[in-house]
């Protein structure tokens, strides 16, 4: 673990596919290089910002009351905040075509420390089902 931390750690098991987690941690440790010789700026905050940035405060949950399906808006806890926050940056980045997935993951770190790219759009989109949703709120469980 070159960067002694656990969210990193966490991280390169969620980008790992199939088992091969040498591969994974290349591709985040090149991620992160490629972050520090754009930006000039220490890539772990980079990297922590953007989970920040990434994750939401709030998601809808279906719950069936009486025969009808509610979205019910609930308050992400905070393990679930780090892992949908590292799920939508891995997958925004697996999306983008063309690149080698070190330099898409690098991009799509950088968008969401800038507060843009698709995985900020999800979160955007995520607090906006929930506010849709607030007059259900009392079903929450």
């Amino acid at each position: 673990m070159r960067y002694g931390n656990v969210q990193v750690a966490k991280f390169v098991n969620h980008l790992m596919v199939k088992g091969k987690k040498a591969a994974a941690r290349k591709i985040v440790y090149k991620a992160l290089e490629t972050i520090k010789e754009k930006t000039k700026k220490e890539p772990l905050e980079v990297f922590e910002r953007a989970l920040e940035n990434v994750a939401p405060m709030v998601e809808v949950r279906s719950k069936r009351v009486g025969g009808a399906t509610y979205q019910v808006p609930i308050q992400v806890k905070e393990h679930r905040k780090e892992s949908l926050a590292a799920r939508w940056i891995i997958g925004a980045a697996r999306n983008k075509k063309g690149k080698p997935m070190a330099e898409k993951l690098a991009e799509e770190l950088l968008a969401a420390y800038n507060r843009e790219g698709a995985a900020f759009k999800k979160k955007e989109d995520t607090h906006r089902m929930a506010e849709a949703n607030r007059a259900f709120a009392h079903f929450a469980w």
